[in-house]
């Protein structure tokens, strides 16, 4: 029997959003037959900005269990899934420290040669969510990683508009992860292994 594909799930939340897509995400990766590690990338923010706002306290406390992303993470995986919601445009600065501690495997080749994938939220519509995504595609080009997006493979997708990965509207925290989302979600998690697998089996 094939050994499983090893999937890694870094992600940054700070009021919930994303955390709730990774954990979707993460469940679909099992239910697709892969070995998951879900991890959170560190927090950088000081503690006086978290405890101002009751959300991002709220989710602080809730994923107080998950571990810490490390570069064993990434250098275990077959297949890595990225999260960030949107910051200017971009990925939040806690998920980007994070990839910037990758040099040492990168210089050994260590990031070559695997899947990677990205989800995203923002508060409002067209909110930067594909340049974001896009933006961490660059960090993967230059991994020499294989950027498995969903594209327009599924009616799910014509359904969140995203062809770049999982990316969700929240409103300000007014608009909790949905169906919609969640059925990206669960499909960018089933073609990641789906494809990480095929690539580990050639």
């Amino acid at each position: 029997m094939a050994t499983p594909v090893k999937l890694s799930i870094v992600f940054y939340s700070s009021t919930g959003t994303i955390t709730e897509i990774a954990k979707e995400l993460r469940d679909a990766g099992v239910k697709a037959g892969a070995e998951v590690r879900l991890v959170k990338a560190a927090e950088l923010a000081p503690q006086s900005a978290i405890e101002a706002n009751s959300a991002w306290a709220a989710n602080h406390a809730a994923t107080a269990d998950v571990p810490e992303a490390t570069p064993e993470d990434i250098e275990w995986a077959d297949a890595v899934l990225f999260g960030s919601a949107t910051r200017f445009g971009n990925i939040s600065s806690q998920l980007k420290q994070f990839i910037d501690t990758l040099g040492g495997l990168w210089a050994q080749g260590k990031l070559a040669d695997k899947v990677y994938s990205g989800f995203t939220s923002s508060a409002t519509a067209h909110a930067g969510q594909e340049t974001t995504l896009q933006a961490l595609y660059t960090s993967v080009h230059h991994f020499g990683g294989i950027v498995v997006a969903p594209g327009f493979t599924d009616p799910v997708k014509f359904a969140d508009g995203n062809p770049y990965g999982t990316s969700h509207v929240d409103g300000q925290g007014t608009k909790p992860v949905d169906d919609t989302t969640r059925a990206a979600a669960r499909h960018q998690a089933q073609r990641v292994v789906r494809i990480a697998a095929q690539l580990k089996a050639a």
